[in-house]
């Protein structure tokens, strides 16, 4: 069992940044990857960033791709997604999953979920 609690939202002007922290509970953590997602107001969630459970590899969806960097610190049992140049169409409701699935684009392949931090750029 892993329980994730994500922090680090909040509001910010668009071209400015955020860090979003992913805190997790439990031994196994290191041994699943980790996904972010976010859900706007009046829209499905939608796939943001993964990262495999070793951090070798990573990818993200083309909206925040040379924006974005996700990242996994094992020893801390914690993920990370640095968040530059933040734009308006940013501001979502920002979710850390991890889980062991294929398709990690997908929610499906994800176990667990955190509440969510809320991320807000203003223009």
């Amino acid at each position: 069992q892993v329980q994730l609690v994500e922090s680090g939202g909040g509001l910010v002007q668009a071209g400015g940044s955020l860090r979003l922290s992913c805190a997790a509970s439990g031994r196994t953590f290191s041994s699943y990857n980790v996904g972010w997602f976010r859900r706007a107001p009046g829209k499905d969630r939608e796939f943001v960033a993964r990262i495999t459970w070793s951090g070798v590899s990573t990818s993200y969806a083309d909206s925040v791709k040379g924006r974005f960097t996700i990242s996994r610190d094992n020893a801390k049992n914690s993920g990370y997604l640095q968040m530059n140049s933040l734009k308006p169409e940013d501001t979502a409701v920002y979710y850390c999953a991890a889980g062991s699935g294929p398709y990690m684009y997908r929610p499906s392949a994800y176990d667990y979920w955190g509440q969510g931090t809320q991320v807000t750029v203003s223009s």
